[in-house]
């Protein structure tokens, strides 16, 4: 490379038909982001930076949709006058043994295969990823970084599953998700009002849905379990079930394939409503069952941040992020109606007026808990990740 160019880390997170990515430099907002998408065999491969019109992605003969993205990617950067030190790497299971980033090296990478059936939307994806990235760029840094970390610090008793100790010993524990996201609002927080120090619940609400509650910026509970199918209802993910239905489903000759299946892809909005997992879709709808849909995934929420505002003990500050969270003023609102026996009460204007696209405080003057919509940047944390291994010689 170069002299004087500016170093930057690719952040990426390699799912079953898409390629998100991040360039980062030392500090402040990504330089630019993008999505390459459709590259499930049989796919429409597409991709497009920011906000800036789709193009189809061209793919060579005899080559894969993953790998004419990851070209693509490439050529970008190279085009772009950064000298791209790292890749950060958004890997969603870290088991007992990763609770933080790490330089990714064969054997770490047999360890992580081993944690596939706790998350089969997204980790063998992401190890997927991690591979034909490895290939491409052999000799630079590849650092991954666990959505589970974040939540290395929940209490025991949070962590313990009641089941036999010997199941616990094998790893059969509470582990927690989407905890990039859960670092980078926490620490956003922190900067821009101290009550965040004290209780907060954040909601990380999109296709993907969780909560989080944190004291001092360390979390304490979290509505995830051992894997990302837990907790509250989510696009197409159920969340938490009587596991008397998986049973009844087994003994009605269900297939283990057939249960995963309906758990991961087959519930959640998409299987209530019967029409789509895209909550913009149910709000335009005039069908009882999109609004049946919508009423269940906020009761949902609001059955989850009991718990969780019981374990932490109260409630400071409320944060939404995520896809539904930034950007569904309804959504809110319901919320904090729900919550309102914690003295939480938004600002209506305000709310109504938020965009999600920057950081913003939407409660109301004598609301005694503060809400925030905190647009969240998972790569911005992975990639201080990278930078820091880097400085860490």
């Amino acid at each position: 490379m170069s002299a004087g160019l500016r170093d930057a880390v690719l952040a990426v997170n390699a799912g079953s038909s898409s390629l998100k990515f991040g360039v980062y430099e030392r500090s402040g907002p990504a330089l630019w982001t993008g999505l390459f998408e459709g590259l499930e065999p049989g796919g429409a491969p597409r991709w497009r930076l920011d906000r800036e019109p789709v193009h189809d992605l061209v793919v060579p003969a005899g080559s894969g949709s993953f790998d004419a993205a990851l070209a693509e990617l490439l050529s970008l950067l190279a085009a772009s006058g950064l000298r791209l030190a790292a890749v950060a790497h958004r890997i969603v299971h870290g088991g007992r043994r990763c609770t933080a980033p790490c330089p990714l090296d064969d054997e770490l990478l047999a360890y992580l295969h081993t944690l596939e059936p706790l998350a089969p939307l997204h980790q063998p994806h992401n190890l997927e990823g991690v591979e034909a990235i490895r290939a491409a760029l052999p000799g630079l840094p590849q650092i991954a970084c666990f959505d589970t970390a974040f939540h290395a610090t929940m209490p025991a008793v949070e962590r313990r599953l009641p089941l036999p100790r010997a199941l616990h010993e094998q790893g059969l524990r509470r582990y927690g998700f989407h905890g990039l996201s859960y670092d980078y609002v926490s620490r956003t927080l922190a900067a821009a009002t101290p009550r965040a120090a004290g209780r907060l619940l954040m909601a990380h609400l999109g296709n993907g849905a969780s909560l989080c509650g944190a004291v001092g910026g360390r979390s304490m509970a979290s509505s995830m379990g051992l894997s990302a199918v837990d907790g509250l209802m989510m696009g197409t993910r159920s969340g938490a079930l009587d596991p008397g239905v998986l049973l009844y489903l087994w003994r009605a000759g269900w297939s283990l394939e057939q249960v995963e299946s309906l758990l991961y892809r087959e519930s959640g909005l998409k299987g209530v409503s019967g029409i789509s997992a895209d909550m913009r879709t149910l709000r335009a709808s005039t069908e009882p069952a999109a609004a049946e849909a919508i009423e269940l995934f906020t009761h949902r929420v609001l059955r989850e941040s009991g718990a969780i505002i019981a374990a932490i003990g109260g409630l400071d500050v409320i944060a939404f992020a995520g896809g539904i969270g930034e950007h569904d003023a309804r959504l809110r609102a319901d919320v904090a109606a729900g919550l309102a026996f914690t003295g939480l009460k938004l600002d209506a204007a305000a709310n109504l007026a938020a965009t999600g696209d920057v950081l913003m405080p939407v409660h109301a003057a004598d609301s005694t808990v503060e809400a925030w919509i905190v647009p969240t940047d998972e790569g911005r944390v992975a990639a201080d990740a990278a930078f820091a291994h880097l400085d860490a010689g």
